[in-house]
């Protein structure tokens, strides 16, 4: 747990997957992306799934929604999935249901971050897994997200969205936003075009779940490095440069959702160097 003025932040891991690293690392060589992540017998690198809950001012945000426990026991052995349901087990854990879930921001439409938005009951149906809890995506997301192309479609899947939105319970919005007092929703373009990132400040403390604009540490350190999916790679970039000196000089603590290895770290200036994550407990 973290604590960010008078908010708490606990982070969970939904899934653990063994992925290609060349998803996770696109255009960079091997030799390079090698020195700081490793594989296994198979060629694969363990990667995480991360959501984050928000507790503050008599609210329970969850950023994320992860798999949950909708997909079967073929698809996560398709996808190489050894953990999941974490953000339930996590939730659990703190004493919280998930009628006590208030508000669940959806940073974009891809299966790994909102599958979880329903989840499947003892007799295998899907219902909201936040019965109680307004659900926001970007309005733009939400209409890519319903009219996907050749390269999308593999990922944006209409049922973890579309009948949110049929019910009301599933709110757009229109750009930039404060969901909650120092909580703001972001749109940091590039990983989609409205990919969100969510930034939160509280007695001059500062915190961000970055999302996909940095899926792993090493992509919000180098501006070059970025994952195979992002949809607009130079735009990643432009974001990336304009959210660093944030970081820098607020000294924030940035959450990664889907390094392993360093799932919470701060950007610290090295001298004579380019900026470098490091580590927080």
């Amino acid at each position: 747990m973290w604590r960010i003025g008078e908010y708490e932040l606990y982070l969970f891991n939904d899934a653990s997957a063994w992925v290609d690293p060349g998803g996770m690392f696109g255009l960079v060589p091997r030799v390079l992306w090698s020195r700081y992540y490793a594989v296994d017998e198979r060629q694969l690198m363990n990667t995480a799934n991360h959501t984050l809950l928000i507790r503050g001012g008599g609210r329970n945000i969850l950023v994320d929604t992860g798999f949950g426990n909708c997909l079967s026991q073929t698809q996560r052995k398709r996808r190489s999935i050894t953990h999941f349901d974490g953000t339930q087990v996590g939730l659990a854990a703190l004493g919280i249901a998930a009628d006590d879930i208030d508000l669940v921001v959806n940073t974009h439409l891809h299966d790994d971050h909102c599958t979880g938005n329903f989840r499947l009951d003892a007799n295998g149906e899907r219902q909201p897994a936040f019965p109680n809890a307004r659900y926001v995506a970007q309005r733009r997301e939400y209409e890519e997200a319903c009219a996907p192309n050749e390269r999308t479609r593999a990922t944006y899947l209409p049922g973890n969205y579309q009948p949110l939105y049929e019910s009301g319970q599933l709110q757009l919005l229109d750009g930039d936003s404060e969901v909650a007092p120092g909580i703001q929703a972001l749109v940091t373009p590039g990983h989609t075009p409205a990919h969100m990132s969510l930034r939160i400040s509280s007695q001059g403390e500062q915190a961000a779940f970055l999302c996909d604009l940095a899926s792993l540490a090493i992509h919000f350190e180098r501006l070059a490095w970025m994952s195979a999916y992002d949809v607009e790679p130079l735009l990643t970039l432009e974001t990336k440069r304009r959210w660093q000196p944030w970081a820098l000089e607020t000294n924030a603590l940035l959450f990664f959702p889907h390094d392993a290895k360093i799932p919470a770290g701060r950007l610290i200036q090295v001298e004579h160097g380019r900026p470098r994550v490091v580590a927080v407990d």
